[in-house]
């Protein structure tokens, strides 16, 4: 697998880009009227990919790896290393991707996991393996996604040398660190160079929270 490196990965332009030629977003001004009854104005984003009769845009996934053989084990979660065009860095992200025109949530993100990984997913049970509808940046524009909670048998054949089958031009790099050091890790990762997707540091700071706060 080609690595994501920085050092062979740069953006050699930008340039603005007309409303006619985009294929997967467009820009968007909407008037509304605010809480004392006065219209104003507020300039968008706003993807062109959401399935027709879809909630959300995309999924995203905490797969985190579970051994039953050894049950005291610190459970691991699967990250991954991609350089992203918009930031010129490579970023740290956890699986995701854009749902597919008749797809569940749940089914986008078992094929997004194997896709991207190699690694045979489970969907957890009951209200915690589905997340609400999350906006990423609602301020300025309205992509929204699920985040599906994942855990991986690693018992099971297939988990144990997983292959991903990446798409032409995703370069990808799959590992793993252990959940409770995972803040830390984050800290690690930018003074490495790395940037932070903010799912990834959601995750991170909500670990960190629950072990600060004694929240189990």
């Amino acid at each position: 697998m080609a690595s994501p490196s920085k050092a062979t990965s740069k953006v050699l332009k930008t340039e603005p880009l007309d409303h006619k030629d985009a294929k997967w977003a467009t820009l968007l001004s909407i008037t509304y009227r605010d809480p004392d009854g006065k219209e104003r104005l507020w300039e968008s984003a706003e993807r062109l990919t959401r399935p027709k009769g879809c909630d959300i845009d995309a999924i995203g996934v905490a797969a985190i790896l579970n051994d039953p053989a050894n049950p005291n084990e610190t459970p691991r979660i699967v990250l991954q290393k991609q350089w992203r065009a918009p930031a010129d860095a490579v970023v740290i992200e956890i699986p995701a991707g854009l749902m597919d025109p008749g797809e569940t949530p749940e089914e986008c993100a078992l094929r997004e996991l194997r896709e991207e990984t190699g690694y045979v997913g489970k969907v957890m049970e009951g209200s915690f393996g589905v997340s609400p509808i999350m906006f990423n940046d609602p301020g300025f524009c309205n992509t929204n996604l699920k985040m599906i909670q994942v855990t991986v048998d690693m018992s099971l054949a297939e988990n144990q040398n997983p292959q991903p089958k990446l798409e032409p031009g995703e370069f990808i790099e799959t590992f793993t660190v252990p959940l409770t050091d995972l803040y830390e890790e984050c800290v690690k990762f930018e003074k490495e160079g790395y940037v932070l997707d903010a799912r990834v540091g959601t995750l991170a700071q909500g670990v960190e929270f629950a072990k600060r706060w004694k929240l189990t």
